[in-house]
């Protein structure tokens, strides 16, 4: 695996990477560099006239001038590096989203608000919603856990939350953006989903939209010590696919694998222990889960979305290897493409594919962290294949909540020590 690193926030070398992180250590938080402002360079518009046309009739003549014009854009200046730009402070973000096209940040905090910020970083005063006497926050992995945007959020202001309640039990709801498009709307609360969990762990919370119009959202095994895993007739240890347009409270798609039996109808994978954070690569319609591990293992799948009633191994196996039980030699399941040991972190966290504009250089890479470590990593996914692994090593947030994009596709970063970090491109001076 190779390490990328600034020098003086200005050069990017590559080399290998030869140590490993414990999982006993905790990094601290880092300050981020200064950053770096960069301006794509317009050149000025070339304007072409063509020759007079002359049309002549007997008593008037016409003269018709066409002018072209071609604007030429300078690509950007040279990709030194990458860093992470302060964004926010916002005690324990969770969730990280925004909607398509909107310039607002939307940042769900684990107490139970959800803080708006700015592009330039300002947070709104007042929060934009506070479920705070619904939420439940005493265990870590507990709170206001997930939020996604309708895809028509312009038009219909939907949005949906998950989080744990007050009886350690989580719950999928719906609100609706008030009259002043600054705040929700805290009385249209609606539930879709009740979880009855059998402990405060392994909860899962992950929503987002795919490129069907469908929420999908994680849930995690409940920390029942594995029984959940490759039980396909219950919710825990999945990822649900449902239809929040149709039905009341809410409709499984007709192609949902398990609609016409062999497990509940909301099922789109399973065998997963806690899927704390997936994303979905709307370019390419793949899904990448980060699955939290157990006792040695953690790992990340990549899978096409239309490979719905996916088996991810738990508890049979933790990553590639056998786990509870020798069945899993016979049982086919979905392999992970990047998995790492214990000695190196000791709690994925997934992030996203990158698809911003910032930075082109790295588009298509996916970008994942270790609560524990404090490491940032990257990938890309090539027919079936980790390739490029990277280690972006001058990097350091600390222990990394969650990622998020907002409504450009540009990447953040929440921390559990309250900062809400943007990923930057470090250019040549043009």
């Amino acid at each position: 695996m190779r390490s990328l690193w600034l020098v003086a926030g200005v050069l990017l070398v590559a080399a290998c990477s030869g140590s490993d992180t414990s999982a006993s250590e905790t990094t601290n938080t880092t300050s981020s560099p200064p950053t770096t402002s960069v301006a794509t360079t317009t050149l000025p518009a070339a304007t072409t006239t063509a020759p007079p046309t002359t049309t002549s009739t007997p008593t008037t003549t016409t003269t018709t001038t066409t002018t072209t014009t071609t604007t030429t854009t300078q690509p950007p200046p040279e990709l030194l590096g990458v860093e992470l730009a302060l964004h926010a402070a916002i005690d324990r973000p969770l969730a990280i989203a925004a909607p398509r096209g909107d310039t607002r940040l939307f940042v769900a905090q684990r107490e139970g608000t959800i803080e708006i910020v700015t592009d330039d970083g300002e947070i709104q005063e007042e929060p934009f919603l506070d479920l705070s006497d619904r939420v439940w926050a005493n265990g870590i992995e507990q709170g206001l856990l997930g939020l996604a945007f309708h895809p028509e959020y312009a038009e219909n202001g939907r949005l949906f939350v998950y989080f744990t309640d007050e009886n350690n039990d989580t719950r999928l709801a719906e609100y609706t953006v008030g009259t002043d498009p600054a705040f929700a709307d805290a009385e249209s609360y609606r539930e879709l989903l009740l979880f009855d969990q059998p402990t405060e762990r392994h909860n899962g919370g992950m929503l987002e939209f795919g490129p069907d119009g469908f929420l999908y959202v994680s849930v995690g095994d409940g920390g029942d010590g594995g029984h959940n895993g490759q039980k396909s007739d219950t919710l825990f240890g999945t990822i649900l696919r449902i239809d929040v347009d149709g039905g009341e409270p809410y409709l499984a798609p007709p192609d949902n694998p398990f609609v016409a039996g062999g497990g509940a109808p909301e099922v789109w994978g399973y065998g997963l222990r806690n899927p704390w954070r997936f994303s979905i690569d709307h370019e390419t319609g793949l899904m990448y889960i980060a699955d939290v591990g157990q006792q040695d293992w953690e790992e990340i799948n990549v899978v096409a979305l239309d490979a719905g009633g996916a088996n991810f191994g738990w508890a049979y196996r933790e990553g590639s290897r056998c786990f509870s039980s020798p069945e899993c030699e016979e049982t086919e399941t979905v392999l992970p493409v990047v998995e790492y040991g214990h000695q190196e972190g000791c709690s994925v966290t997934g992030g996203y594919v990158y698809r911003g504009s910032a930075i082109p250089e790295v588009a298509g890479t996916y970008f994942y962290s270790d609560w524990c470590s404090g490491w940032i990593r990257s990938f890309r996914y090539d027919n079936g294949t980790a390739v490029d692994l990277e280690e972006w090593t001058a990097l350091q947030p600390g222990q990394v909540n969650t990622f998020g994009v907002d409504g450009f596709g540009e990447l953040y970063i929440g921390t559990w020590s309250g900062e809400v970090w943007k990923l930057v491109p470090v250019r040549a001076e043009s």
